[in-house]
């Protein structure tokens, strides 16, 4: 996987509000090794780059899941060395995706926090193409936010693809994966006893997870570079 090149510029105040968590929690995952230690500047202030909010953000989401702190260690420690913001972030919309559906109700203001950037009403309706946005009906200007998705998709909003393109390679990626999911909840099923604990399950389940998702990722990124492999020579 490739590394980020971005230089850090978030401070850890700046990092926390990104990610919608305290200064102390940040600090405390850095103690616990689930954050790579900050960039020290002049001062001796620390200073975070996107890879940081990447991995909060997936320490968030495993924790929906109901992961402990302990499970999530874990899962940490057997991802590869070097993954970029961009690989994480694919990694959190993979797991948000085993779990159920969840969305979060935020404000215009809040949803570009979030994103990290301004939002053209052009942007908001590509979003809403994705699935990863969609207008709330409680109240005028809030807006329901799938969070596992928001970063992938505000990286998506650069790329000039047409929203009947996106909607069709999103229906193609929810078939294919939904079928590998069955199969794979299927082969789990039989490594657990019915007299297993609940716990023995999501033990089994943070143990596999991150293998699975890099082995997902790692033959997809295969499959695709001899696709336009083929695809180039046919043009040529």
């Amino acid at each position: 996987m490739a590394t980020d090149i971005e230089e850090p510029t978030l401070t850890v105040d700046e990092l926390a509000a990104r990610a919608g968590v305290t200064v102390r929690t940040v600090r405390f995952y850095g103690t616990r090794g689930l954050l790579p230690p900050p960039v020290i500047g002049p001062r001796r202030v620390g200073h975070y780059n996107q890879e940081h909010l990447s991995r909060l953000a997936l320490i968030e989401e495993l924790q929906h899941q109901g992961m402990t702190l302990a499970a999530i260690e874990r899962y940490l420690q057997q991802l590869p060395e070097g993954l970029s913001a961009h690989d994480l972030a694919i990694h959190r919309a993979v797991v948000a995706s085993w779990a159920p559906d969840s969305a979060e109700e935020v404000s215009r203001a809040e949803l570009e926090r979030r994103a990290g950037r301004p939002l053209s009403t052009e942007d908001l309706d590509r979003l809403v193409a994705m699935s990863v946005v969609r207008e709330a009906a409680s109240a005028p200007g809030t807006y329901l936010v799938d969070l596992g998705l928001l970063r992938l998709g505000v990286q998506l909003l650069d790329v000039p693809i047409a929203h009947e393109t996106i909607l069709a390679a999103r229906t193609v990626l929810l078939k294919h994966t939904r079928a590998a999911a069955h199969e794979l909840s299927l082969l789990f099923r039989d490594e657990v006893s019915e007299r297993e604990s609940v716990e023995a399950v999501k033990d089994l389940s943070a143990h596999m997870q991150p293998l699975v998702v890099q082995a997902l990722l790692t033959t997809f990124q295969r499959s695709l570079k001899e696709e336009l492999r083929e695809w180039l020579t046919e043009e040529s």
